[in-house]
Order: structure tokens, then sequence, then C-alpha cells
């Protein structure tokens, strides 16, 4: 370096240095000068401190206030609004016009939601309200002025929370307004329940559409529809299902009058004879189908297309208060009373009758009343078939027992047929008749499945197999109870008869033609045993013994002719007496037996008067000893065996047994219910 240049460097050096001791020498100054007033903020900063602290914390419990109130506005607007909306929805509620149904409900509909809306708000706006009281309190910046206006809005916002439910209270707005329903749905089902023809009808042009099978038009259901929705939303369902069950059953009750169904009310005590109730139990049938069918199905279906649209369950609880209170249960009991009456063989008929209608029926109860609400009508029907089926079958399987124990009676005295044979016979041949065997086998082999057993084919012909059997052994028994020998003939000859009779009926086709075959044979049999031993005995009068062709011995002859004629005509006259009590009750068999005496008969007797005739009427009082002319006799022997006739000139007596009342059948019955 230089020296020119260590110089320079050196002056500026000492020029800085000037430069700050100047600028030193003024905040010496200044600090100076602001020394005493540090020290009056000094003092002074304590006072101010406790002023500032005081205002900060009214600022932010303001702040505080304001934040709640800010966020209470929203929902006070709302509430507010929707109130204006609820006034609204009322005017127009009242001014609507009830014939407009579907317009009254969407009103109402509407009030119900805003009246929900606006008690919802009220609940937000109360809870907004809660947390600027909870705010306020304690807080010495707030008046009284603004508690009470916190209590008013509370009392108010309450009172509008309460609001819809005063109008369900009795005499508000919505109370009336579900009554109006209630009465317009009573008179819209009343006025369009009309009763039932109980006959297939078609329909008419004209009328209004109905739904499927329904019995109320499209529009009264539609109706009926919306207010069951309206009903159901406010809790009165049970009502509106109260009302409809009660005038759809009371229609049902006043239709079926027209039926004469009184004999439903019988009490079991009044069924001790079942033959008494044999058309009952006809008409029962009848009338029970035909309720089933043609008032419960159309019934249950409009049901279900008034009630579809809140559920199943709801359909069948309605529909189960309808057939309950209609009378369903009315006709189960009455099926039931006839199972416990007395045991007797026509009961089993009208047991299968019984069946065969449930049965025709069983297919709509399963779907009528299939349901869980209709208890009481399953409850029923099962123990009514589990009466029947047992019923029947005890009856029927006990049948040979029964016919066995018939063979203390004795038999007719007129040498007829047994009423009990008929009885049995015609008995047979309706249980194996189209009408009753296919039922029965059903009634069996549901009687087996009951005991886990398996059904046996042919069990059915194998028991009736049997009862021919014992009745054989009890016409053998009564035969041999006969003194007479020929009316035992007679007697024997009538019941095959009876039985040849039996050839093209079921029980004969079952029997076999070789059996109706063997009855031919021992009825011709039997009736030549029966002429050759009383009419035959006859002819030992009419010989010519100690009658000797010679005229000195002519007064002889004529006093012997006049003894044996008189012989004769005393016997014959108490044989014809005798044996026209007894009977040959068919008609052919009648005819030919009397035409078998006449031909074995006759001819000796014309014979006889022919030959020695003539010594008599030779006398002046001949006439009095040939008492009978041959044609006379032959009149006489061709009227014999004639059945006793009723009053009313019918034999109905031989038709089948339910329209038999005698004394065999009560001794049948008697036999049952002993065992």
């Amino acid at each position: 370096m230089t020296e020119g240049d260590s110089i320079e460097s050196l002056l500026a050096a000492r020029k800085l240095l000037n430069s700050s001791l100047d600028k030193s020498r003024a905040v010496a100054l200044a600090l100076g000068k602001t020394g005493s007033r540090l020290e009056e903020i000094k003092e002074r900063l304590p006072s101010s401190e406790a002023a500032f602290r005081c205002f900060s914390m009214q600022k932010c419990s303001f702040v505080v206030v304001r934040n709640q109130i800010d966020s209470a506005i929203g929902p006070a607007a709302a509430v507010l609004k929707v109130f204006d909306s609820v006034q609204e929805l009322e005017k127009s509620l009242i001014s609507e016009s009830h014939s407009d149904i579907f317009g009254y409900l969407v009103v109402l509909k509407q009030l119900e939601e805003a009246m929900k809306f606006l008690a919802d708000n009220c609940r937000l706006a109360i809870q907004w309200l809660e947390g600027i009281a909870e705010a306020l309190e304690g807080n010495v910046a707030v008046t009284d002025r603004y508690n009470c206006s916190v209590k008013k809005s509370f009392r108010i916002l309450h009172e509008l929370l309460a609001y819809e439910a005063s109008a369900r209270l009795n005499g508000g707005l919505l109370f009336e307004a579900l009554n109006y329903l209630e009465s317009e749905f009573n008179r819209l089902v009343t006025e369009n329940t009309i009763p039932f023809a109980l006959v297939a009808s078609s329909s008419s042009p004209g009328k209004q559409a109905y739904i499927g099978s329904s019995l109320m038009p499209v529009t009264v259901i539609q109706k009926l529809q919306v207010i069951i929705d309206r009903l159901k939303a406010n809790g009165r369902l049970e009502i509106c299902i109260s009302v409809y069950a009660e005038v759809r059953s009371l229609n049902i009750r006043k239709s079926l009058q027209k039926l004469d169904l009184e004999y439903l009310e019988k009490s079991a005590k009044e069924f001790d004879d079942v033959q008494d109730i044999e058309g009952l139990i006809g008409n029962w049938c009848k009338h029970l189908e035909l309720v089933v069918k043609h008032v419960f199905e159309p019934e249950c279906k409009l049901c279900s297309d008034v009630f579809n649209k809140i559920g199943l369950d709801i359909c069948n609880c309605c529909f189960a208060k309808i057939a309950i209170q209609s009378g369903i249960l009315s006709f189960l009991q009455f099926g039931k009373n006839v199972t416990e009456s007395n045991k007797d063989p026509v009961k089993l008929l009208r047991l299968l009758e019984i069946f065969a209608a449930l049965d025709k029926v069983r297919v709509d109860f399963n779907r009528l009343f299939g349901g869980e609400a209709y208890g009481d009508i399953q409850s029923l029907i099962r123990d009514l078939i589990r009466r029947v089926v047992n019923g029947a079958c005890e009856i029927f399987l006990e049948l040979p027992l029964q016919v066995k124990l018939q063979r203390q009676v004795s038999p007719p005295p007129d040498g007829s047929v047994p009423r009990l044979v008929l009885f049995v016979t015609d008995y047979c041949n309706q249980l194996l008749g189209d009408n009753y065997r296919p039922i029965l086998t059903q009634v069996l082999v549901i009687h087996q499945s009951w005991k886990q057993a398996k059904y046996e084919e042919g069990l059915l012909t194998r028991l009736i197999y049997s009862v021919i059997k014992e009745i054989a052994l009890n016409l053998d028994e009564w035969s041999n109870s006969h003194q007479d020998i020929t009316l035992s003939y007679l007697f024997v000859m009538n019941n095959h008869c009876h039985f040849c009779n039996l050839k093209g009926t079921k029980l004969g086709d079952m029997m076999g033609d070789s059996w109706v075959k063997a009855h031919e044979q021992y009825k011709n049999y039997y009736a030549g045993l029966y002429v050759r031993e009383s009419w035959g005995k006859l002819f030992s009068f009419l010989r010519q013994d100690g009658l000797i062709a010679s005229p000195s011995r002519k007064a002889s002859n004529r006093e012997l002719v006049k003894k044996k004629l008189k012989d004769f005509y005393q016997t014959f006259d108490y044989m014809v007496k005798k044996h026209s009590c007894w009977v040959v009750t068919d008609k052919n068999s009648r005819e030919k037996i009397c035409q078998l005496v006449v031909q074995a008969f006759l001819p000796v007797y014309r014979s006889y008067l022919q030959n020695y005739g003539v010594l008599v009427e030779e006398n002046a009082s001949g006439g009095k000893y040939v008492k009978y002319s041959a044609n006379d006799l032959e009149k006489i022997l061709s009227s014999l065996f004639q059945p006793n006739l009723r009053k009313n000139g019918s034999s109905r007596h031989l038709q089948f047994i339910g329209k038999i009342k005698n004394v065999v059948t009560h001794q049948f019955h008697l036999m049952l219910t002993a065992s």
C-alpha cells in the first residue's frame, strides 16, 4: 500500500466516528425527555388493565348470545312458515266438499304432514332456545326484559308443539275429520251391501264395473281403500274392521234367513233319533255347499279387494269375524250334534253324507279358512271330521255283531221276510252303491291311517260278507222256531226268494251269480215242500176209499160222499183261514205258488165232483153239501198270501231303510247303543 492511500483511509474512519457520536447524543436527549412520561404510564397501567379486562369479558358474552340467536332464527322462521301453512290447510279442509272424498283425503293427509312438520320444527327451535337460555343465565349484562322474552318464546313454541295433539282430541279438527271418515266408511259399506240372491245370476249391461267376482263397484272399493289407509295411519283400523265385519255379517244373516236354517239351532238332545232329522241333514249338506261357494267365497274375495293394500293378516282377521258372526260355526256345530246322537245303522249313512258334504267343500274351506286368524273354525272342523270318521267306522265295523245279536228276535208270524232282512240287505246295497261306497272307503282309509295301519283292500266287501253270513244264520234259527212246519217252509221260501231278487243289485253282484242261483233253487225246493206238506194232505178226503160202484150201495155211497165233502170243506176252510194270514211278499212268487196249489189240487177236486158230486146233487138238499164249485175253489186259492197293505194302499215299508220306522230298527239301535 502507498502512503497516500493510508492517509485517505484514516480520514474516512474519523468521519464515520464523528457521525456515530452525533446520533448517540440525539438518542440520549430523547430518552431524557420520555422518562417522565413512562413513569406516568406505569402509574396508570393497573387501572387501565382492569377496565380493559371487564370490557373484554362483556364483549365475549354478547358474542356467544349472538351466535345462539343466529342459530335459532332459522328454526323459528320455519315454525312460522309451517304454522301459516297449517292454518291455510285447515281452512281448505273445512271448505273442502265432502262429496269429493279423494280431494278431502288429500287435504287431510297434507294437514297431518304439516302438523307433524310443525311439531318437528318446534322441537328444534326449543332446543336452540334452551341454548340461549343457558347462555343468558347468570349474565349480569342481560336484563329481565330479555328473560321474559325467552320465557314467552318457550311458551309459544310448546303451545305449537301440542297443536297436533289438541287437534286430535275430542272436538279437534283432526278428530272430527277422522270421525267423518269413519261415518263415510260405514255409509259406503252399508249403502253398497245388498242381500245375496244365493243363485248364479248373469251380469246385466249398464251396471258398474266389478273387481273380479266382487260384490261392490270399483269406485266404492277404491274409496274404501283410501279411507282405510287414512284411518290406519291414525290408529283407527280396528274400528274400521269392526264396522265392516258387522255390516257384512248382518247382510249374510239376513240372506240366509231365506233358507230356513232354524234347524241349526237344534241341540244334541233333540237328535236322539237320527231318522227324524234325515231331511234336515240332507238340507244341511246342500246348504253348506251353497253357503261356502256362493256366500263365503265371494265375501272373502270382496274382503280381499277392500283390505288387500294393508296386508293379508288384516284381510284374514276381518273375514274371520264375518264368517263367525254370520253363522259358520252353527253349521259345524249342527254336524257335531249329529255325531253325538245315539248310534244306529241309519246314522252311518247320515255320517257318510256329512263327510261327503265336508269333502266337497274341503278345498274351499282350506282356501278360505287356512290362516291363523281362523283358529276357532279350523278347530271345530277338525273335531267334526274326527267325530264323523270315528263314528262311521265304529258303526260299520260292528255291523256283523249287531246282526248276530238280533238272532234273539222272533221271526214274523206270517212267514214273510223279516224286516231285519229287508233292512240289512237294502242297507248293504246302499253301502255298496255309487253314492256311499267311495265315501265309506275313503273314511275307512282315513281311519286306518290315524291308527298307523295300512288300509286293506276288500275290507268293505269282507265285512258285508260277514253281515250276510250272520243273516243266514239268523234265518236258520228263525225257521226252526216255527212250530208249523208248513209255515217254516213258506218262511224259508220267502227269504230265498228275497235273496233271488237281489240279482242285478250291488249286493247281488258282490255275492255272485252262483249265490243267486243257489237261492233260486232253494226257493223252488221249499215252495214244493210247502205245497206237498200243506194242501197235499187234503187229497186224503177226496180219495175213493169205501165207495163201491154198485146200485145197491148208492145210499151208503151218498152218505160217505156227504161226510167226505163235509170233512173236506171244514179242513179246507180252516186251512184257507190259516194260510190267508200268511204272506208271500213277492208278487211273482205269490202267483207261482198259488198256481202250484191250484194245479196240484184243483184237478183232483174237479174230478171228484164229476164222479161223486152227482150222488149228493140228486138229493133235494144236495146243494148244501157242494159248498164250492171248481171255479170258486180256484179263486179262493189264487187269492192266498196277499200282504197286508197300509191304509194308504202302499207298501213303502219295503223301501229303503231311511224311511223305515219300526221296531226292528229300534231294536237294532238298542243293540248298538248297548255294546
